[in-house]
Protein backbone atom coordinates (compact mmCIF):
# COMPACT_ATOMS: atom_id res chain seq x y z
CA UNK A 1 0.00 0.00 0.00
CA UNK A 2 1.10 3.34 -0.58
CA UNK A 3 2.11 5.96 2.28
CA UNK A 4 0.43 8.13 0.45
CA UNK A 5 -3.09 6.59 1.22
CA UNK A 6 -1.96 5.59 4.81
CA UNK A 7 -5.38 4.88 6.46
CA UNK A 8 -6.06 8.52 8.88
CA UNK A 9 -7.81 9.53 11.50
CA UNK A 10 -10.57 12.12 10.46
CA UNK A 11 -10.40 15.60 12.03
CA UNK A 12 -13.30 16.11 15.37
CA UNK A 13 -16.01 18.12 14.25
CA UNK A 14 -16.98 20.82 16.57
CA UNK A 15 -20.36 23.07 17.00
CA UNK A 16 -20.84 26.40 14.99
CA UNK A 17 -19.96 28.38 18.17
CA UNK A 18 -16.19 26.15 18.70
CA UNK A 19 -15.93 27.11 15.10
CA UNK A 20 -16.57 30.24 15.01
CA UNK A 21 -14.35 30.51 18.06
CA UNK A 22 -11.64 29.03 16.07
CA UNK A 23 -11.92 31.25 12.95
CA UNK A 24 -12.02 34.79 14.82
CA UNK A 25 -8.61 33.93 16.49
CA UNK A 26 -6.96 33.05 13.34
CA UNK A 27 -8.26 36.31 11.71
CA UNK A 28 -5.89 38.32 14.00
CA UNK A 29 -2.67 36.40 12.72
CA UNK A 30 -0.14 39.06 11.59
CA UNK A 31 1.21 36.67 8.70
CA UNK A 32 -0.16 33.78 6.53
CA UNK A 33 0.65 30.28 7.90
CA UNK A 34 2.44 28.02 5.65
CA UNK A 35 0.37 27.12 2.87
CA UNK A 36 2.47 23.81 0.96
CA UNK A 37 2.48 20.41 2.75
CA UNK A 38 5.84 20.13 2.84
CA UNK A 39 6.28 23.65 5.04
CA UNK A 40 3.43 22.60 6.73
CA UNK A 41 5.19 19.41 7.82
CA UNK A 42 8.25 21.05 8.53
CA UNK A 43 6.74 23.95 10.79
CA UNK A 44 5.15 21.18 12.73
CA UNK A 45 8.07 19.39 12.89
CA UNK A 46 9.65 22.51 14.39
CA UNK A 47 6.42 22.60 17.49
CA UNK A 48 7.00 18.45 17.93
CA UNK A 49 10.87 19.26 18.48
CA UNK A 50 11.55 17.57 15.66
CA UNK A 51 9.68 14.14 16.60
CA UNK A 52 8.95 12.82 12.91
CA UNK A 53 6.82 10.13 15.47
CA UNK A 54 4.84 12.45 17.38
CA UNK A 55 3.54 14.63 14.57
CA UNK A 56 3.12 10.97 12.49
CA UNK A 57 0.42 9.91 15.62
CA UNK A 58 -0.97 13.67 15.59
CA UNK A 59 -1.54 13.82 12.09
CA UNK A 60 -2.74 9.80 11.33
CA UNK A 61 -0.48 8.98 9.23
CA UNK A 62 2.98 6.95 9.32
CA UNK A 63 6.84 8.33 9.80
CA UNK A 64 7.95 7.72 6.66
CA UNK A 65 4.68 9.38 5.21
CA UNK A 66 6.13 12.75 7.07
CA UNK A 67 9.47 11.79 6.56
CA UNK A 68 8.47 11.99 2.66
CA UNK A 69 6.72 15.05 3.02
CA UNK A 70 8.90 16.91 4.80
CA UNK A 71 11.64 16.06 1.68
CA UNK A 72 9.33 16.85 -0.40
CA UNK A 73 9.12 13.56 -2.42
CA UNK A 74 5.39 13.94 -2.19
CA UNK A 75 3.19 17.28 -2.14
CA UNK A 76 -0.47 16.25 -2.95
CA UNK A 77 -1.91 15.03 0.36
CA UNK A 78 -5.29 12.94 0.42
CA UNK A 79 -8.55 15.33 1.87
CA UNK A 80 -8.43 14.42 4.94
CA UNK A 81 -4.11 14.63 5.56
CA UNK A 82 -4.53 18.21 4.28
CA UNK A 83 -7.22 18.95 6.23
CA UNK A 84 -5.51 17.87 9.16
CA UNK A 85 -2.33 19.51 8.07
CA UNK A 86 -3.80 22.87 7.85
CA UNK A 87 -5.76 22.62 10.97
CA UNK A 88 -2.75 21.62 13.00
CA UNK A 89 -1.00 24.25 11.78
CA UNK A 90 -3.46 27.03 12.06
CA UNK A 91 -3.27 25.68 15.20
CA UNK A 92 -0.01 26.07 16.53
CA UNK A 93 0.69 29.66 13.84
CA UNK A 94 1.67 32.61 15.62
CA UNK A 95 0.59 31.78 19.51
CA UNK A 96 1.51 35.05 21.15
CA UNK A 97 -0.64 36.80 18.71
CA UNK A 98 -3.59 34.63 19.75
CA UNK A 99 -2.87 35.14 23.06
CA UNK A 100 -2.78 38.92 22.88
CA UNK A 101 -6.01 39.14 21.19
CA UNK A 102 -7.38 36.91 23.76
CA UNK A 103 -6.53 39.05 26.70
CA UNK A 104 -8.08 42.23 25.05
CA UNK A 105 -10.76 40.41 24.22
CA UNK A 106 -10.74 39.37 27.98
CA UNK A 107 -10.21 42.44 29.84
CA UNK A 108 -10.52 45.91 27.62
CA UNK A 109 -12.24 45.02 24.16
CA UNK A 110 -14.56 42.05 24.62
CA UNK A 111 -16.01 41.05 21.26
CA UNK A 112 -18.52 41.45 18.04
CA UNK A 113 -20.65 38.25 17.60
CA UNK A 114 -22.79 37.89 14.44
CA UNK A 115 -25.52 35.36 14.93
CA UNK A 116 -28.31 33.82 12.91
CA UNK A 117 -30.39 31.49 15.43
CA UNK A 118 -33.80 31.14 17.39
CA UNK A 119 -34.23 33.14 20.10
CA UNK A 120 -36.81 32.09 22.85
CA UNK A 121 -37.36 34.39 25.91
CA UNK A 122 -38.40 34.20 29.29
CA UNK A 123 -39.65 37.16 30.86
CA UNK A 124 -42.25 38.40 33.57
CA UNK A 125 -45.29 40.02 31.68
CA UNK A 126 -44.96 40.08 28.01
CA UNK A 127 -42.47 39.51 25.54
CA UNK A 128 -42.20 38.72 21.29
CA UNK A 129 -42.40 34.84 20.79
CA UNK A 130 -39.40 32.98 19.64
CA UNK A 131 -38.04 33.04 16.02
CA UNK A 132 -35.27 33.16 14.02
CA UNK A 133 -32.99 35.95 14.04
CA UNK A 134 -29.77 37.78 12.79
CA UNK A 135 -28.40 39.67 15.82
CA UNK A 136 -24.70 41.40 15.64
CA UNK A 137 -24.16 43.15 18.85
CA UNK A 138 -20.84 43.44 20.91
CA UNK A 139 -20.21 41.34 24.22
CA UNK A 140 -18.68 42.61 26.91
CA UNK A 141 -15.11 41.55 28.46
CA UNK A 142 -16.20 39.59 31.24
CA UNK A 143 -18.74 37.76 29.23
CA UNK A 144 -15.71 37.27 26.64
CA UNK A 145 -13.26 35.71 29.78
CA UNK A 146 -15.92 33.20 30.40
CA UNK A 147 -16.33 32.19 26.82
CA UNK A 148 -12.95 31.89 26.24
CA UNK A 149 -11.92 30.26 29.56
CA UNK A 150 -14.56 27.67 28.96
CA UNK A 151 -12.86 26.79 25.07
CA UNK A 152 -9.61 26.43 26.72
CA UNK A 153 -11.21 24.01 29.24
CA UNK A 154 -12.40 21.93 26.87
CA UNK A 155 -16.11 22.87 26.51
CA UNK A 156 -18.68 21.30 24.04
CA UNK A 157 -20.83 23.36 22.03
CA UNK A 158 -23.90 22.65 24.41
CA UNK A 159 -21.91 24.21 27.49
CA UNK A 160 -21.06 27.35 25.51
CA UNK A 161 -24.77 28.02 24.02
CA UNK A 162 -25.83 29.49 27.91
CA UNK A 163 -23.18 31.77 28.08
CA UNK A 164 -23.37 33.06 24.52
CA UNK A 165 -26.63 33.41 24.83
CA UNK A 166 -26.48 35.35 28.06
CA UNK A 167 -24.05 37.68 27.00
CA UNK A 168 -26.15 38.27 23.74
CA UNK A 169 -28.82 39.27 26.18
CA UNK A 170 -27.05 41.18 28.34
CA UNK A 171 -26.31 43.85 25.27
CA UNK A 172 -29.05 42.91 23.03
CA UNK A 173 -32.16 42.63 24.65
CA UNK A 174 -31.34 44.31 27.81
CA UNK A 175 -28.89 47.09 26.63
CA UNK A 176 -27.54 46.29 29.99
CA UNK A 177 -29.42 45.82 32.44
CA UNK A 178 -31.43 49.57 31.15
CA UNK A 179 -34.29 47.71 29.76
CA UNK A 180 -36.07 44.52 29.71
CA UNK A 181 -35.57 43.61 33.69
CA UNK A 182 -35.67 39.76 33.75
CA UNK A 183 -35.55 39.23 30.82
CA UNK A 184 -33.60 35.55 29.51
CA UNK A 185 -32.89 34.26 25.97
CA UNK A 186 -32.20 31.10 24.76
CA UNK A 187 -31.15 30.10 21.46
CA UNK A 188 -31.09 26.75 19.73
CA UNK A 189 -30.51 25.98 15.70
CA UNK A 190 -27.91 28.11 15.28
CA UNK A 191 -27.76 28.54 11.68
CA UNK A 192 -24.61 30.82 11.21
CA UNK A 193 -21.97 32.59 14.13
CA UNK A 194 -18.88 34.72 13.80
CA UNK A 195 -16.95 36.30 16.61
CA UNK A 196 -15.11 39.31 15.88
CA UNK A 197 -11.52 40.26 19.01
Amino acid sequence: MDDQHDSQQPTPRRGKVLDALVRAERKVFTRPAPKSAKAQVKFLLTRAKGSTKALAERLGVSRRTVERYRAGKLTTPQKRLQAALVEETESEWQPQVRAQARERASTSSGMMVEVTAYFGFTCTGSSDDGRIRTITTPISPTYAKQILELQEAGATEEDLHPIVAEAITESYFTEWGTRADGLRADFTHVQAIEFLF
